[in-house]
Formats: C-alpha cells, structure tokens, sequence
C-alpha cells in the first residue's frame, strides 16, 4: 500500500472530508522518522477501513509544513474534515501511538459526549444525563463521560460522583478534574459529619466556606479558604489550600473567578 501523496489538498484536505486522514510529516534524512513510519504503517494497514495515513515529505512540501506550524519530525497530524485536531511530534513506541489514536479519533461516542456537555453549559443535567449513561454503558473506560456525569451529581450525590471518577487514573486528560471532584466530595462529606474534623479557631469558618461552596457560591467559598490559609494554613491536613486549588481547577484556569483569586491565593500561601 502505498502511503506518499503527490497533491496535498486532495490527498489529506479533500479526503478528511470523507474519513480522517493521519498525516506522517517527515523525511528521508530523519532517523526517529524512519522508526516511526513502520510503526504507524502497520497500525494503519489493520484499520484501513477507519482512516488513512498519507506521509508527507516535508522536502517536497515544504509550504505545506510550514503552513501547519511542523517545527520537529517526525509529526503527526490528524485531520477532520479539512482541519487538524489532534497531533504529536516525535517516536512515539506503538503503544502510546495506539493509546493516542483512540483518544483522537472522531466517534459517535465522542459525539455524544460532546453534546452531553453543551447541554450541561445549558443547564440540561437530565438530558446530558441520559446520553452520558448511555455512552459508559457502551465504554465504561470513557474517562469524559465519567468527569462529566460525576459533575452533574456532585452537589445532590457527593459519594456518587466520587465513585465515578474513582477508576480515572494520573495521566487521564481528566485526571485534575477528576480530583477536584473527589476533594468537593469529601468537603461536602465535613457537611454531613463534622465531628470528623479537627478542633480549632478556624473550624466554624472553615465549614462555612463549604457550605458556601456546596451552594455554588465560588467567590465567597474561596474567600473563606483564604482566610483559613492566611490565619491556619495547616488547618485540617492544609484542606484550605487544596480546597482552593480544586475549585480553580473546576471552574478552568482561564474562568474569570480563577483569574480574580489566584493571585491572592498565592499571597496567602507565602504570606
């Protein structure tokens, strides 16, 4: 089978208009390429069906690399109806190019996951709900599907979505949300049970900001866990400090709450 292309836009632009097209950057002087080209070949003849890889000489289309920002080779682009949306750069061993692929590779499932999502940014939790379930009952591998549906139960089933992103292991794309959820799982859990914690001056204060963040009152929650920092880092195994890290890492690193509170939250902890 024969993998190099002789017209770019027909070859990889036109065609992912059909199926995804895997694109090998490379050339012929380039010693991990040569290691790589084999590597993807024969991932590609088993799934001919599902995608194409065409190899490009980055020699013979230079403007092509150019254009698609290609600075390291061997790189490897997925395009998706004429645009990238995944890539690497690199040898990557067989394994990792497998477990890559199967993250990149559009599905009907991803689809899904998709619009579970935007149905969530609308405040749809039944419908987003439904499909959510519906794709973990065909993979329940799907570490999205997990983070998301955990989302939709954190604050009426706190241990729920505990044990659904339980199985999310460090590496997963998901992971940081994934222990955001456990940690609001475990502060809701002081709202049940507060014997369970620690005696101090900050106690009242720091079940307050729980409570504050259980209503989704972000601002005033991360008021009072920076207070804690500031008056008893230590408080509760330094619960304050991770607490804040893991509303910033569900709200998003660029959410305007996150931007607002970072800074004093870093004042707080070298104060």
């Amino acid at each position: 089978m024969a993998y190099d292309i002789e017209n770019f836009e027909n070859d990889v632009i036109q065609q992912s208009f059909k199926t995804p097209v895997l694109v090998d950057f490379w050339a012929d002087w380039c010693g991990p390429c040569q290691v790589l080209g084999p590597v993807l070949e024969r991932i590609a003849t088993e799934n001919e069906d599902s995608w194409k890889l065409v190899k490009v000489d980055t020699e013979k289309f230079g403007q092509e690399a150019q254009t698609y920002n290609v600075t390291g080779i061997p790189n490897v682009k997925l395009f998706v109806d004429g645009k990238v949306i995944d890539e690497f750069t690199g040898a990557l061993p067989e394994e990792s190019v497998r477990r890559w692929l199967d993250g990149a590779l559009p599905s009907e499932q991803r689809h899904q996951v998709k619009e579970a999502a935007d149905l969530l940014a609308v405040n749809k939790v039944e419908e987003a709900q439904a499909l959510l379930e519906s794709v973990l009952s065909e993979d329940s591998a799907n570490d999205e599907a997990r983070v998301l549906l955990a989302q939709t139960k954190l604050y009426s089933d706190p241990k729920a979505a505990a044990d659904l992103v339980g199985p999310i292991e460090p590496g997963s794309d998901v992971y940081e949300l994934a222990e955001s959820t456990t940690v609001y799982s475990t502060l809701f859990g002081y709202l049940e049970d507060e014997s369970t914690l620690p005696e101090g001056e900050t106690k009242v204060e720091y079940l307050n900001a729980i409570q504050d963040l259980r209503k989704q009152d972000f601002e005033a929650a991360l008021e009072g866990f920076i207070e804690i920092l500031r008056r008893d880092r230590y408080y509760n195994d330094d619960s304050a400090r991770k607490a804040c890290i893991a509303v910033f890492k569900s709200l998003g690193e660029s959410h305007e709450i996150t931007l607002a509170y970072r800074s004093r939250f870093s004042g707080a902890l070298h104060s």
